[in-house]
């Protein structure tokens, strides 16, 4: 770690040196540009002075020392004109024969000012300051290539290993035999078998990418070398390429090893015709290709990457030989969030009536990263409120914070647009009790988090990784309770139905282009423009109408569903006027 430490002081103290000096050559420039003009503008031929001289025009001549540059004031003018002699002993030579013929006229010769000798100075070596500099950017740029975190498996290694990893059974079984093989490679080769060279880590931000490659490195004992995509192209363009062979280089000297990429969407992505950036990006995955799966063999080197975006990526990245395994780190299911919550619970305290299981059963679909935020969180309301230990109320909190946004009870709003969003969402929540496939109602409240004005929170107590087609046409019904609700109670629709509103054409787009739900369509896929264009001309046009049709019938149901339940809508509204919050209790006694 100091090592990396050391290395980005380096490079601070080199920005800076970089900046410092352009700013001086800035400076100097300005400098020299202003004198210049200032000089032209003043500025009188050599031939010219001679001429004064010989018609005795000259009152005086100011010259200084180790300078071409003389001063010269006609008689009847206060204002001086400078003259560039081309020689100083021959113009001294020329006065003095000007003396002697009797010409009268006043010669002043002074020493040089410290100042006009500094800056004369370093304008002489300011050439050969630009040439050591570059020399030195040059050099430095070279070393980039040294970057990343090294991790040496001895004094300086990671402390992760497997029991810091939890929810990820499946995929540390799979690692297993990266760790086996590292620890023992010559039992492996001498069944003849060839351990993978590359594996790819994918999934959401925040499911444990970074920290199962940590672990994997932790449990191997080996070297790891962790960069992030960015690094090899961050700062000067045309050395992406020079970073990936030093990177090898240093794993190959270090192996057997562990190279880490993360984001490697940012070196990995498809390959363009274009030039500038993309050309650069084009070199760089050339060169991580030729590493991978070039003419050297790279010994006991194996290459973790992590990514949240696979379909980024070249095909030529993803083929056999280069990332062998590719590994999908999906959000962990209800044990596997208990098993999260053990380990980041270890040095916190709770109250008698919280369990974890209870905690996992009600954040369904969040990553291992948003259940050690939601601990973190609590334990901080557990403290400003001052309790001995972590509640129920701490907890909900911490979670409506994460999901939601911060509670704003400073904001001050007006009756009106209170009045709006109790309605707002008041539709949302009566909408969502007559779908078939709603979820369970927890609480609604027109306090403001976030950006939101109000919010409608449901149970997340159901891990979901597919959503039948009904599922989603009530999504889309749910989504539309708030603005149907505005319009009919109030006859006047907000701007707070925007995210309703993005989300729901998303959702109504996936499934006519993504997974052919639309009965009009069909069963077809047409997740890319071209391939509408290749189904002919009006293929685009009816894509477009079954997206429409399924969000008006969603806004047509979400309206029913209201005016069916009319009177409960004004009873809901009134009562978050009231109360502000109101939870599922509360809102089940009106029905």
């Amino acid at each position: 770690m100091d090592n990396n430490k050391n290395e980005e002081k380096k490079k601070m103290y080199l920005s800076i040196a970089i900046l410092v000096l352009l700013v001086i050559i800035v400076a100097g420039l300005i400098y020299m540009i202003v004198n210049k003009k200032d000089s032209q503008d003043n500025e009188l031929a050599y031939t010219d002075l001679i001429k004064q001289l010989d018609n005795q025009e000259v009152e005086e001549i100011e010259m200084t020392v180790g300078s071409t540059t003389v001063k010269v004031k006609r008689k009847g003018e206060e204002e001086e004109k400078t003259t560039i002699v081309p020689s100083t002993q021959a113009f001294v030579e020329l006065v003095q024969q000007q003396t002697e013929n009797g010409n009268e006229f006043k010669l002043i010769q002074k020493n040089a000012s410290i100042i006009s000798r500094a800056s004369s100075a370093i304008f002489t070596i300011l050439p050969t300051i630009l040439m050591v500099a570059l020399l030195v950017i040059i050099v430095k740029m070279q070393g980039l290539g040294d970057k990343g975190k090294i991790y040496d498996g001895k004094e300086n290694k990671t402390d992760v290993k497997f029991d810091d990893v939890a929810g990820l059974d499946e995929e540390k079984t799979e690692l297993v035999e990266l760790v086996d093989f590292l620890k023992e490679p010559e039992r492996f080769k001498s069944m003849g078998a060839k351990i993978p060279k590359g594996v790819l880590l994918y999934g959401k931000p925040g499911t444990g990418k970074t920290l199962i490659a940590k672990a994997v490195a932790g449990e191997a004992g080996v070297p790891f070398i962790s960069m992030s995509g960015s690094e090899f192209i961050e700062m000067f363009a045309g050395l992406g390429a020079s970073r990936v062979r030093k990177l090898f280089e240093r794993a190959r000297k270090m192996a057997p090893c562990i190279v880490f990429i993360d984001e490697i969407d940012a070196i990995g992505s498809r390959r363009t015709s274009q030039s500038g950036a993309e050309s650069e990006n084009n070199q760089t995955l050339n060169q991580l290709l030729v590493e991978m799966d070039g003419f050297e063999e790279n010994g006991t080197i194996i290459v973790l990457a992590a990514t949240n975006r696979p379909e980024m990526l070249d095909k030529a990245l993803l083929r056999p030989g280069r990332f062998d395994r590719q590994i999908t780190i999906s959000t962990p299911d209800v044990r596997g969030r208990e098993e999260i919550l053990k380990i980041h619970s270890k040095d916190k305290k709770f109250a008698d009536n919280i369990t974890l299981k209870g905690i996992a059963e009600d954040t369904a679909g969040y990553t291992g990263a948003e259940l050690a935020n939601i601990l973190n969180e609590a334990a901080i309301v557990a403290t400003v409120n001052r309790h001995d230990a972590i509640n129920q109320d701490d907890l909900e909190e911490a979670v409506k914070k994460v999901s939601i946004g911060l509670q704003k009870n400073s904001r001050v709003i007006s009756e009106k647009e209170k009045q709006l969003t109790a309605y707002h969402e008041a539709g949302h929540a009566i909408v969502g009790r007559f779908l078939n496939t709603g979820e369970d109602l927890k609480e609604i409240s027109i306090i403001p988090r976030g950006v939101a004005g109000g919010y409608t929170m449901y149970k997340n107590n159901e891990d979901k990784f597919y959503r039948s087609k009904g599922e989603l046409e009530d999504k889309l019904v749910g989504l539309f309770g708030g603005r149907a609700a505005e319009k009919l109670a109030l006859n006047d629709i907000s701007t707070g139905a925007r995210n309703d509103l993005q989300v729901a054409t998303q959702i109504a787009t996936d499934m006519v282009t993504v997974y052919g739900m639309s009965d009009r369509i069909g069963p077809i896929s047409l997740e890319k423009d071209e391939q509408i264009n290749i189904l002919g001309e009006n293929m685009g046009d009816a894509v477009e109408e079954e997206i429409k049709a399924l969000i008006d019938n969603a806004y047509v149901r979400a309206q029913k569903i209201l005016l069916d339940n009319f009177d409960k809508l004004h009873l809901v509204a009134e009562l978050l006027l009231k109360k502000e919050t109101i939870t599922a209790e509360e809102f089940e006694q009106l029905f």
